[in-house]
C-alpha cells in the first residue's frame, strides 16, 4: 500500500490552473525525484502535500486513509515532514535548538515549566550520530557548512519518525562535497524506511538517490518511471518539451 497517494489533484489560482489532474503515489521507504522547469508545478504539488495550499480538486490518501489538509499542522500530524529550501534555521542558536525550535523539550512541576537543555542536546547528538553526520548538538547554526545545515534540518523531521519527507532543493547552492553529505543524509532516510520525495534541478542527484523520477510540465504529469528505466537525456527531454510524454 501506498503510504502517500494524490488522485487528480488540479490547483487552480485565479483563471491560472497550476496543476492539471495529478496523480502520485510513494511507497515507504522509496526516493520519489520530482523535476520540472520553473513553473512546471513541482512547488505546488509540495505545498499541497504539506497543507499549505488545499487543491481545487482531487484526493489525497495516507496509508489508504482519505485526509484533507487544511494547514501544516494537519499534514505533520499524519507523519509529512518539510525541509524547504531555505531551511528555516535561525543562525542565532545552536543546532539542538534549531532541531527541538517550536517543539521544545520541557521539565518542571505544574506551570513551572523550563526547557530541559540537556534532554535536547542529548536527542540531538543521538539523531546527528543515526545520520552519520558532524555536526555538533552545540555548534551554532551560523558557523555550519551548507552540509551541516541540512544535517540540522532533517534531524528536525526525525524527530516524529515521519512517514514522508518533502525535500525542496536540498543541494542547491553548496560544494561538491557537501551534496555528498547530503546525498548520503537521504539515503539514510530511506534505508530508515521513510519515503522520499526530493525536488531538485540537478540531475545527477536525481539519479543518485532516486529510485523514481516523475516529470512536470505546465502543471501536468508527463512522466513516472522507474530510474533504472529512463535516462538523463530522456528527463531533459521531457521536462524542456522534445519529448511530450513518457
Amino acid at each position: 500500500m501506498p503510504v502517500l497517494e494524490l488522485r487528480n489533484i488540479s490547483k487552480n489560482f485565479g483563471a491560472i490552473r497550476a496543476l492539471n489532474g495529478v496523480d502520485l503515489s510513494l511507497e515507504p521507504g522509496e526516493v520519489l525525484g520530482l523535476m520540472g522547469d520553473n513553473g512546471a508545478g513541482k512547488s505546488t504539488i509540495v505545498k499541497i502535500i504539506a497543507g499549505n495550499f488545499l487543491p481545487t480538486g482531487g484526493e489525497i490518501f495516507v496509508d489508504g486513509e482519505h485526509v484533507q489538509f487544511s494547514k501544516p499542522l494537519d499534514a505533520r500530524q499524519k507523519g509529512i515532514e518539510v525541509v524547504y529550501q531555505d531551511l528555516a534555521l535561525c543562525n542565532n542558536l545552536t543546532a539542538a535548538a534549531n532541531v527541538f525550535l517550536g517543539r521544545e523539550l520541557k521539565r518542571g512541576i505544574g506551570p513551572f515549566q523550563f526547557l530541559d537543555h540537556a534532554r535536547m542536546i542529548k536527542k540531538a547528538g543521538e539523531l546527528f550520530v543515526e545520520l552519520k553526520s558532524e555536526t555538533r548538538p552545540r555548534d551554532l547554526v551560523v558557523q555550519m557548512s551548507g552540509g551541516q545545515r541540512q544535517a540540522v534540518a532533517i534531524a528536525r523531521t526525525r524527530l516524529t519518525e515521519p512517514k514522508v519527507v518533502l525535500m525542496d532543493e536540498p543541494t542547491a547552492a553548496i560544494s561538491v562535497r557537501q551534496v555528498a553529505e547530503v546525498l548520503d543524509l537521504i539515503r539514510r532516510l530511506r534505508d530508515a524506511g521513510h519515503a522520499v520525495v526530493l525536488i531538485s534541478h540537478r540531475m545527477p542527484d536525481v539519479f543518485a538517490v532516486a529510485d523514481r523520477v516523475a516529470v512536470m510540465r505546465r502543471g501536468s504529469k508527463v512522466a513516472d518511471k522507474l530510474i533504472s528505466k529512463s535516462s538523463p537525456e530522456e528527463v531533459t527531454g521531457l521536462i524542456t518539451g522534445a519529448i511530450d510524454v513518457a
